[in-house]
């Protein structure tokens, strides 16, 4: 790991914590119900949209209603998507024209963004409208990360509230975290983009002269059958255009990942420079990591709040230092071969293959970490050119379960369930009932623990299994052997865990993997909110105990190291054996004659 790469890191973190902290108090203040600060002209347009609604905000709700209203909620989101997908040619804001989505991929793509995934079998600028980007795709990049965020103040509730039957209303949690969070920082972060270089317009797409012509050719088959090779010059290229700042904004802060671009963050109109590169990253971990001084103090003890952190902190500095050292090592067979890799005075050799000559490998290897390490899928490399163990490093990110700061929301109460499964076997090691933060965990929470925690495993190495053994899931592969596992466990990892990166070696824009895909985005979300939902009921019902001389610390590094032991526990017992069969094998296959 070179000293830029180090000083890249360390810029990113304290950025990352002296932004994090402020927005933390926001964020508590929004889940209370407090007025907001700097915002009270809001607080009309709030009251407003609690009458169009038909809503009483202060009407407390159980967890099987805030379940229900949240299921519903996006049950409509994504019948909404799929139905602007479908008829898209009809509706306005379609310059180029373009053709209704298929049934399959439509299908995906309203699972994929609703679930917060924004998993993207298609090219954005060649498939969707404006209107479809702008509105439906767009607009559950904001309703998804705020149902992450009500989740998350739910599961809050759940801790500081004494002998409650309510953990909130649904309603009030997804409307103050759209208009007072989401909303306000997206404008912000629009503009900077703007600023920037990132196009925001409704102009056609461009048609623009070639400094110098560039030939190619064409194979096609000719009135005999036999395939006819034609030589063609080509003297323009189309540029492509549209409101790309709005949706970048929102696909970054709300931890969604889905590009206007099928080239993502690695296209010069969404990442145009190292600056906006930069922020990108920033806005990728920021409400997540906020939202762990936000827990701490709605417990009434930020000391909480930073242990999460810490965890969080640790895994994530671990990993991303694995990420950039794998891919500025030079590459074992190519230099046997005595191929240059890159090495000059600004850029350290290395693998350079599928990333940016503007961001260079420590940008995009942290970038990488950054994307996978969140719920977020945006991308500015090629994760499929990343060396078996700079690829396997993000993949093993997100099979931990997105937790490692994680999406908005998501992220928090998925690292809140592995605390109360660390305090659980704490308990187990001295003999006591365990407990976190004043409540005793019992039979019941451990069986909705369980159930959160192994549903994604579930439903990623079933789905591998399947994929593997079906002559139209092998038909995907483009790469043979461990690389062509490894291709197929990232695109299942990345769905059930709602991701939405991939290793895009894989033709997973087919009717087989847009519908296992989708399947696996839609329980990996909603099969672990729901869960959560229930224990959040379930503690806010239990009276909070007073410590006691026999009560475990979780604010220490004792606790912290426990939380960080279990995370990786269940990864490694999870995922080792496939691993083992993708890129552990492809890492050593490197180093065979």
């Amino acid at each position: 790991m070179t000293m830029q790469s180090m000083a890249l890191l360390g810029a990113f973190l304290a950025a990352l914590l002296a932004l994090a902290y402020p927005l933390g108090r926001l964020l508590a203040q929004v889940a209370a119900g407090d007025r907001v600060p700097g915002l009270d002209w809001l607080a009309p347009v709030e009251r407003l949209l609690y009458r169009a609604g038909g809503v009483s905000p202060g009407t407390g709700m159980g967890w099987k209603s805030y379940a229900t209203a949240l299921l519903v909620f996006n049950g409509l989101g994504a019948l909404f998507v799929y139905g602007v997908q479908r008829l898209q040619t009809f509706l306005p804001l379609n310059p180029q024209a373009l053709a209704n989505v298929s049934p399959d991929s439509s299908f995906n793509t309203a699972v994929s963004f609703v679930a917060n995934t924004n998993w993207q079998g298609y090219g954005g600028e060649q498939t969707m409208s404006y209107l479809t980007q702008m509105v439906a795709l767009t607009g559950q990049n904001f309703f998804s990360a705020a149902t992450g965020m009500a989740v998350a103040f739910a599961l809050m509730r759940g801790f500081s509230a004494r002998s409650a039957a309510s953990i909130g209303n649904f309603w009030a949690d997804i409307t103050r975290s759209t208009l007072y969070v989401l909303l306000p920082l997206s404008l912000l972060f629009a503009v900077f983009l703007m600023g920037q270089g990132v196009v925001q317009n409704f102009n056609s797409y461009q048609e623009v002269q070639l400094m110098e012509p560039v030939a190619y050719s064409v194979s096609t088959s000719g009135a005999d059958g036999r395939t006819v090779t034609e030589a063609k010059v080509a003297t323009t290229q189309t540029i492509a255009m549209g409101p790309v700042a709005s949706q970048e904004a929102i696909k970054l802060i709300g931890t969604n990942g889905g590009g206007f671009f099928n080239a993502n963050s690695a296209h010069p109109y969404e990442n145009p420079s190292a600056l906006s590169n930069f922020a990108q990253m920033l806005a990728i971990f920021l409400i997540p990591a906020a939202l762990c001084f936000t827990f701490g103090r709605m417990v009434g003890d930020l000391r909480q709040g930073w242990a999460i952190l810490g965890a969080m902190s640790l895994i994530f500095v671990v990993a991303a230092g694995v990420v950039m050292s794998a891919e500025q090592a030079v590459h074992p067979q190519l230099a046997a071969l005595g191929v240059d890799q890159g090495a000059s005075i600004l850029q350290a050799g290395g693998n350079m293959e599928g990333k940016e000559a503007r961001f260079g490998i420590a940008a995009s290897s942290l970038f990488a970490a950054v994307t996978t390490a969140a719920s977020c899928g945006a991308v500015n490399a090629m994760h499929d050119s990343f060396t078996p163990i700079g690829g396997m490093v993000p993949m093993l990110l997100m099979q931990l379960g997105e937790v490692v700061f994680g999406g908005v929301g998501s992220g928090l109460y998925g690292m809140l369930i592995f605390a109360i499964m660390a305090v659980f076997i704490a308990g187990l090691m001295i003999g006591r009932t365990p407990e976190y933060l004043g409540k005793k965990i019992q039979a019941y929470e451990m069986k909705m623990t369980s159930i959160a925690i192994l549903v994604t495993p579930v439903l990623v190495l079933c789905g591998t299994a399947l994929a593997v053994m079906l002559d139209v899931g092998r038909a995907g592969i483009a790469n043979p052997g461990a690389h062509g596992f490894s291709e197929i466990l990232y695109a299942f990892s990345s769905a059930a865990n709602n991701n939405g990166s991939a290793f895009a070696g894989l033709s997973a824009n087919t009717p087989f993997y847009n519908t296992m895909l989708a399947i696996a985005m839609w329980f990996g979300r909603f099969a672990v909110i729901v869960p959560v939902l229930a224990i959040a009921g379930a503690l806010a019902a239990k009276p909070r105990l007073q410590a006691n001389a026999g009560t475990m610390p979780t604010h220490g590094p004792v606790f912290v190291g426990l939380l960080v032991g279990v995370v990786l526990l269940v990864g490694v017992l999870n995922y080792v054996p496939a691993l083992a069969l993708g890129p552990v094998v492809e890492h050593l296959q490197l180093y065979t004659k």
